[in-house]
């Protein structure tokens, strides 16, 4: 279902955009030809393992890797001391400190040394061989741990910053945001109603299907090609040469498919291993993660613990929100803890506000994105409070969130700055509020939740090359890694404006020496940014057309027009030339046709998702069965609707599991108790209802075809829904995730007076 919003500054007649055509990529998906980095093999390809530590935090005394280099079939062997040490400038995400264990390790599964031999049961062997001493320290796991007086200390050097004063010692926070406006205390002192509760979400992980995995061959020039599946192969060009201390033109980095990666792949945790063990053995080397390792030592999203205080007047009004965010952020900082200050309040137009967040440092794997990272912990802690105020002041949910939402000219928390352009939150709004799910009676033990959820989007740097081809055909290479369906976006987006069936379009993801720099794939900006950069080559094709037409027919090129994909004489002396005519003659006046554009895209649309929850919930076991689900969402403009549904389900999916059952636990060694897809529990089908998608459309103005970024914010609702939803069932208010079977009996029996 789609939602169109008139009076759009955007063209909203398309012959192309918006339609449903077969992905381009679909085939080999579907028949196992698509090649992920995994299925690589290279002649006298030898195999990667690494060494990771079984400790949450020690300082590593000494490496011995004798015996190791004398094991059958060992051909490198490489640890800290053939790595430079990193840059003190090193920002986040940290990752040549992550790459491997220097003086100490942080947390269990930091790499300690890597081994490659014929096979990866002699490379697994041999790794067992390396002898490494380690003194054992303490170690903090939550932010209470880590923040408290007299913690452990990750970092002897890592001094807080953005106090009022510098602190002269170090500690484990390693920043705090701040930000206020408006008279705070006054605003709660207008309110007829305050709530202020605690909230607190564990660890969980993307839980991408394809480990990471690489392939890497370095010759004796040095210079090294890198297989590798990732969201951006120029991220790991600069990453790994840095890592590595080389120039970015000693890599190339060719792009395999990608097996899923959610955030989790916008960094790198093994190709300089694998660059640096090829460059010892001369021969290529493949390290493929194991599953434990995909759990132990790649980023899943932070633990948190928030507070937030709103209060409202009897008419639903806002008038005030205070919210205090600690954010776990892995064994190095990060930037966790101020994005959620940028999403905790950022639906709603409140006239004092005061958000202050932290940034700890903890003995666990470092953190990195998860689908709108940071938000989906804000959003649990707000939308449960609004949805009790909602309550306390017998307001409609979805009516309190309409009073009190955000629209164009409003302020924008989110960055801090600056007021909010065309939005479609309150489109969202409706659009749930007018759903026939959210009128369907409820039975008993049943219940139904509201929530709504924010994420600013990124633009970034995208360049894109559009090659014709002589039957006219056209050849659309970008450098953004396909994770949720871009390829078949940016040919509609082609087809639109060179006026030819999207079937004659190849888009392609080139190598990083096939096309210009292109960012990561995250933020939800690929169809916005590198749709732009497509839509900017095909522009200057269409030029390049009008003037090829203008040499065929001997006029002036202000007298040639291009509609439909074919050069039209303004005067109507001359017959149509369709594109295929026009290349056909391409090397008698002036050969081949391309074009390129780059650009550093600015104006991306901030996207809003209002969802309904209705589920119910087993009195005698505390299991929550999901009835039905829906979730409005505003996509800007739907280039290819399929795949927009089917970012806004995923997104659905993933954020019910964070919501009813994933979280990492640890023993109290530190050491992960479930680093498996047995134990640690994400979403099977049986677990879901079918999610009704409904789709917004609110063009953003700033993109030439209305593009928001749909990728992200679908996961931030979930959570609260689930909760509200939780609560209308049972009376019960669940502010700790995951709101498990065990946690949910828990609280019924303590309600009931049981145990």
């Amino acid at each position: 279902m789609t939602v169109a919003v008139e009076e759009s500054p955007v063209k909203k007649s398309y012959k192309w955009v918006g339609t449903r055509p077969v992905r381009h990529d679909g085939l080999e998906k579907v028949n196992g030809k698509a090649r992920f980095a995994a299925d690589m093999t290279k002649p006298r390809m030898i195999h990667g393992h690494v060494l990771r530590s079984p400790l949450a935090h020690a300082k590593i005394l000494s490496v011995d890797t004798t015996e190791a280099e004398s094991m059958p079939g060992v051909k490198a062997v490489v640890t800290a001391a053939d790595f430079p040490p990193p840059s003190k400038n090193e920002g986040f995400p940290h990752r040549s400190s992550n790459l491997i264990a220097r003086e100490k390790v942080r947390y269990e599964g930091q790499v300690v040394a890597a081994v490659a031999a014929t096979t990866r049961r002699q490379a697994k062997a041999a790794a067992a061989k390396i002898a490494v001493k380690y003194e054992e320290l303490p170690h903090v796991l939550t932010v209470d741990e880590a923040m408290a007086d007299g913690a452990p200390l990750l970092h002897e050097n890592l001094i807080t910053k953005g106090l009022d004063t510098t602190p002269k010692q170090a500690s484990n926070i390693a920043k705090r945001d701040y930000f206020e406006q408006g008279d705070l205390e006054a605003g709660f002192a207008e309110a007829d109603v305050v709530y202020e509760h605690e909230f607190t979400t564990k660890v969980v992980h993307q839980g991408y299907i394809e480990p990471h995995a690489c392939v890497a061959d370095t010759s004796k020039d040095g210079r090294s090609e890198i297989w590798c599946s990732s969201q951006g192969h120029f991220m790991v060009r600069s990453a790994t040469a840095e890592m590595l201390g080389w120039e970015t033109s000693q890599l190339k980095v060719i792009p395999a498919e990608i097996g899923g990666g959610f955030g989790g792949k916008t960094t790198i945790y093994l190709e300089p291993l694998a660059v640096k063990l090829s460059q010892k053995a001369n021969r290529p080397v493949k390290i493929v993660m194991r599953r434990e390792d995909v759990f132990k030592a790649t980023g899943p999203t932070p633990g948190t613990k928030i507070r937030v205080k709103i209060g409202a007047r009897k008419d639903g009004t806002l008038t005030a929100g205070k919210a205090w965010l600690a954010y776990e952020s892995g064994a190095f900082p990060g930037s966790w803890g101020m994005l959620g200050g940028w999403c905790v309040f950022a639906p709603y137009d409140i006239p004092n506000v005061q958000i202050e967040s932290f940034e700890v440092v903890v003995n666990k794997p470092v953190n990195i994105a998860y689908r709108a990272p940071s938000a989906p912990m804000a959003a649990f802690a707000t939308e449960t409070v609004i949805d009790q105020i909602a309550r306390e002041i017998k307001m409609d949910p979805i009516e309190l969130r309409l009073l009190n939402a955000v629209e164009e000219g409003d302020y924008n928390h989110s960055s801090m700055v600056g007021t909010f352009q065309r939005i479609g939150l309150k489109e969202t709004l409706e659009a749930i509020r007018d759903h026939p799910n959210y009128k369907i009676p409820l039975g008993p033990n049943q219940g139904r939740g509201v929530a709504t959820g924010f994420w600013f989007n990124i633009a970034q740097s995208s360049s894109a090359t559009v090659n014709l081809t002589e039957n006219g055909r056209a050849v659309v290479v970008t450098g953004s890694p396909d994770i949720g369906g871009s390829r078949v976006s940016m040919a509609l987006m082609a087809a639109e404006e060179l006026g030819i069936d999207v079937k004659f379009i190849q888009p392609v993801v080139g190598d990083t020496e096939a096309v210009g720099f292109t960012d990561v794939t995250e933020g939800s900006r690929t169809t916005f940014a590198t749709g732009m950069a497509v839509v900017r080559a095909c522009r200057e094709l269409v030029t390049q057309l009008r003037e090829r037409a203008a040499i065929m027919w001997d006029c002036s090129v202000e007298d040639v027009e291009w509609v439909d994909g074919k050069a039209h004489h303004s005067g109507n002396k001359e017959s149509p030339l369709s594109l295929a005519e026009i290349t056909a003659k391409a090397k008698k006046t002036g050969g081949p046709l391309n074009a390129t554009g780059s650009l550093e895209a600015k104006g991306q649309g901030p996207a809003f998702s209002t969802q309904i929850c209705d589920l119910e919930v087993d009195p005698e076991t505390g299991k929550a069965t999901i009835l039905r689900y829906t979730t409005a969402q505003d996509a800007g403009t739907a280039i290819h609707p399929s795949y927009v549904e089917g970012q806004m389900q995923g997104g659905v999916a993933q954020g019910i599991g964070w919501a009813l059952n994933e979280e990492y636990i640890h023993d109290k060694k530190g050491v992960m108790q479930n680093p498996g897809f047995l134990d640690y529990r994400i979403p099977v089908a049986s677990d879901l209802p079918m999610i009704e998608t409904v789709i917004v459309e609110v063009p953003n103005p700033k993109h030439p075809y209305g593009v928001r970024g749909v990728g992200e914010v679908g996961i931030v609702p979930p959570i609260p829904a689930i909760a509200n939803a939780i609560h209308d069932a049972t009376g019960l208010r669940l502010r700790d995730l995951p709101m498990s079977p065990v946690r949910v009996l828990e609280g019924l029996n303590q309600q009931n007076g049981v145990g």
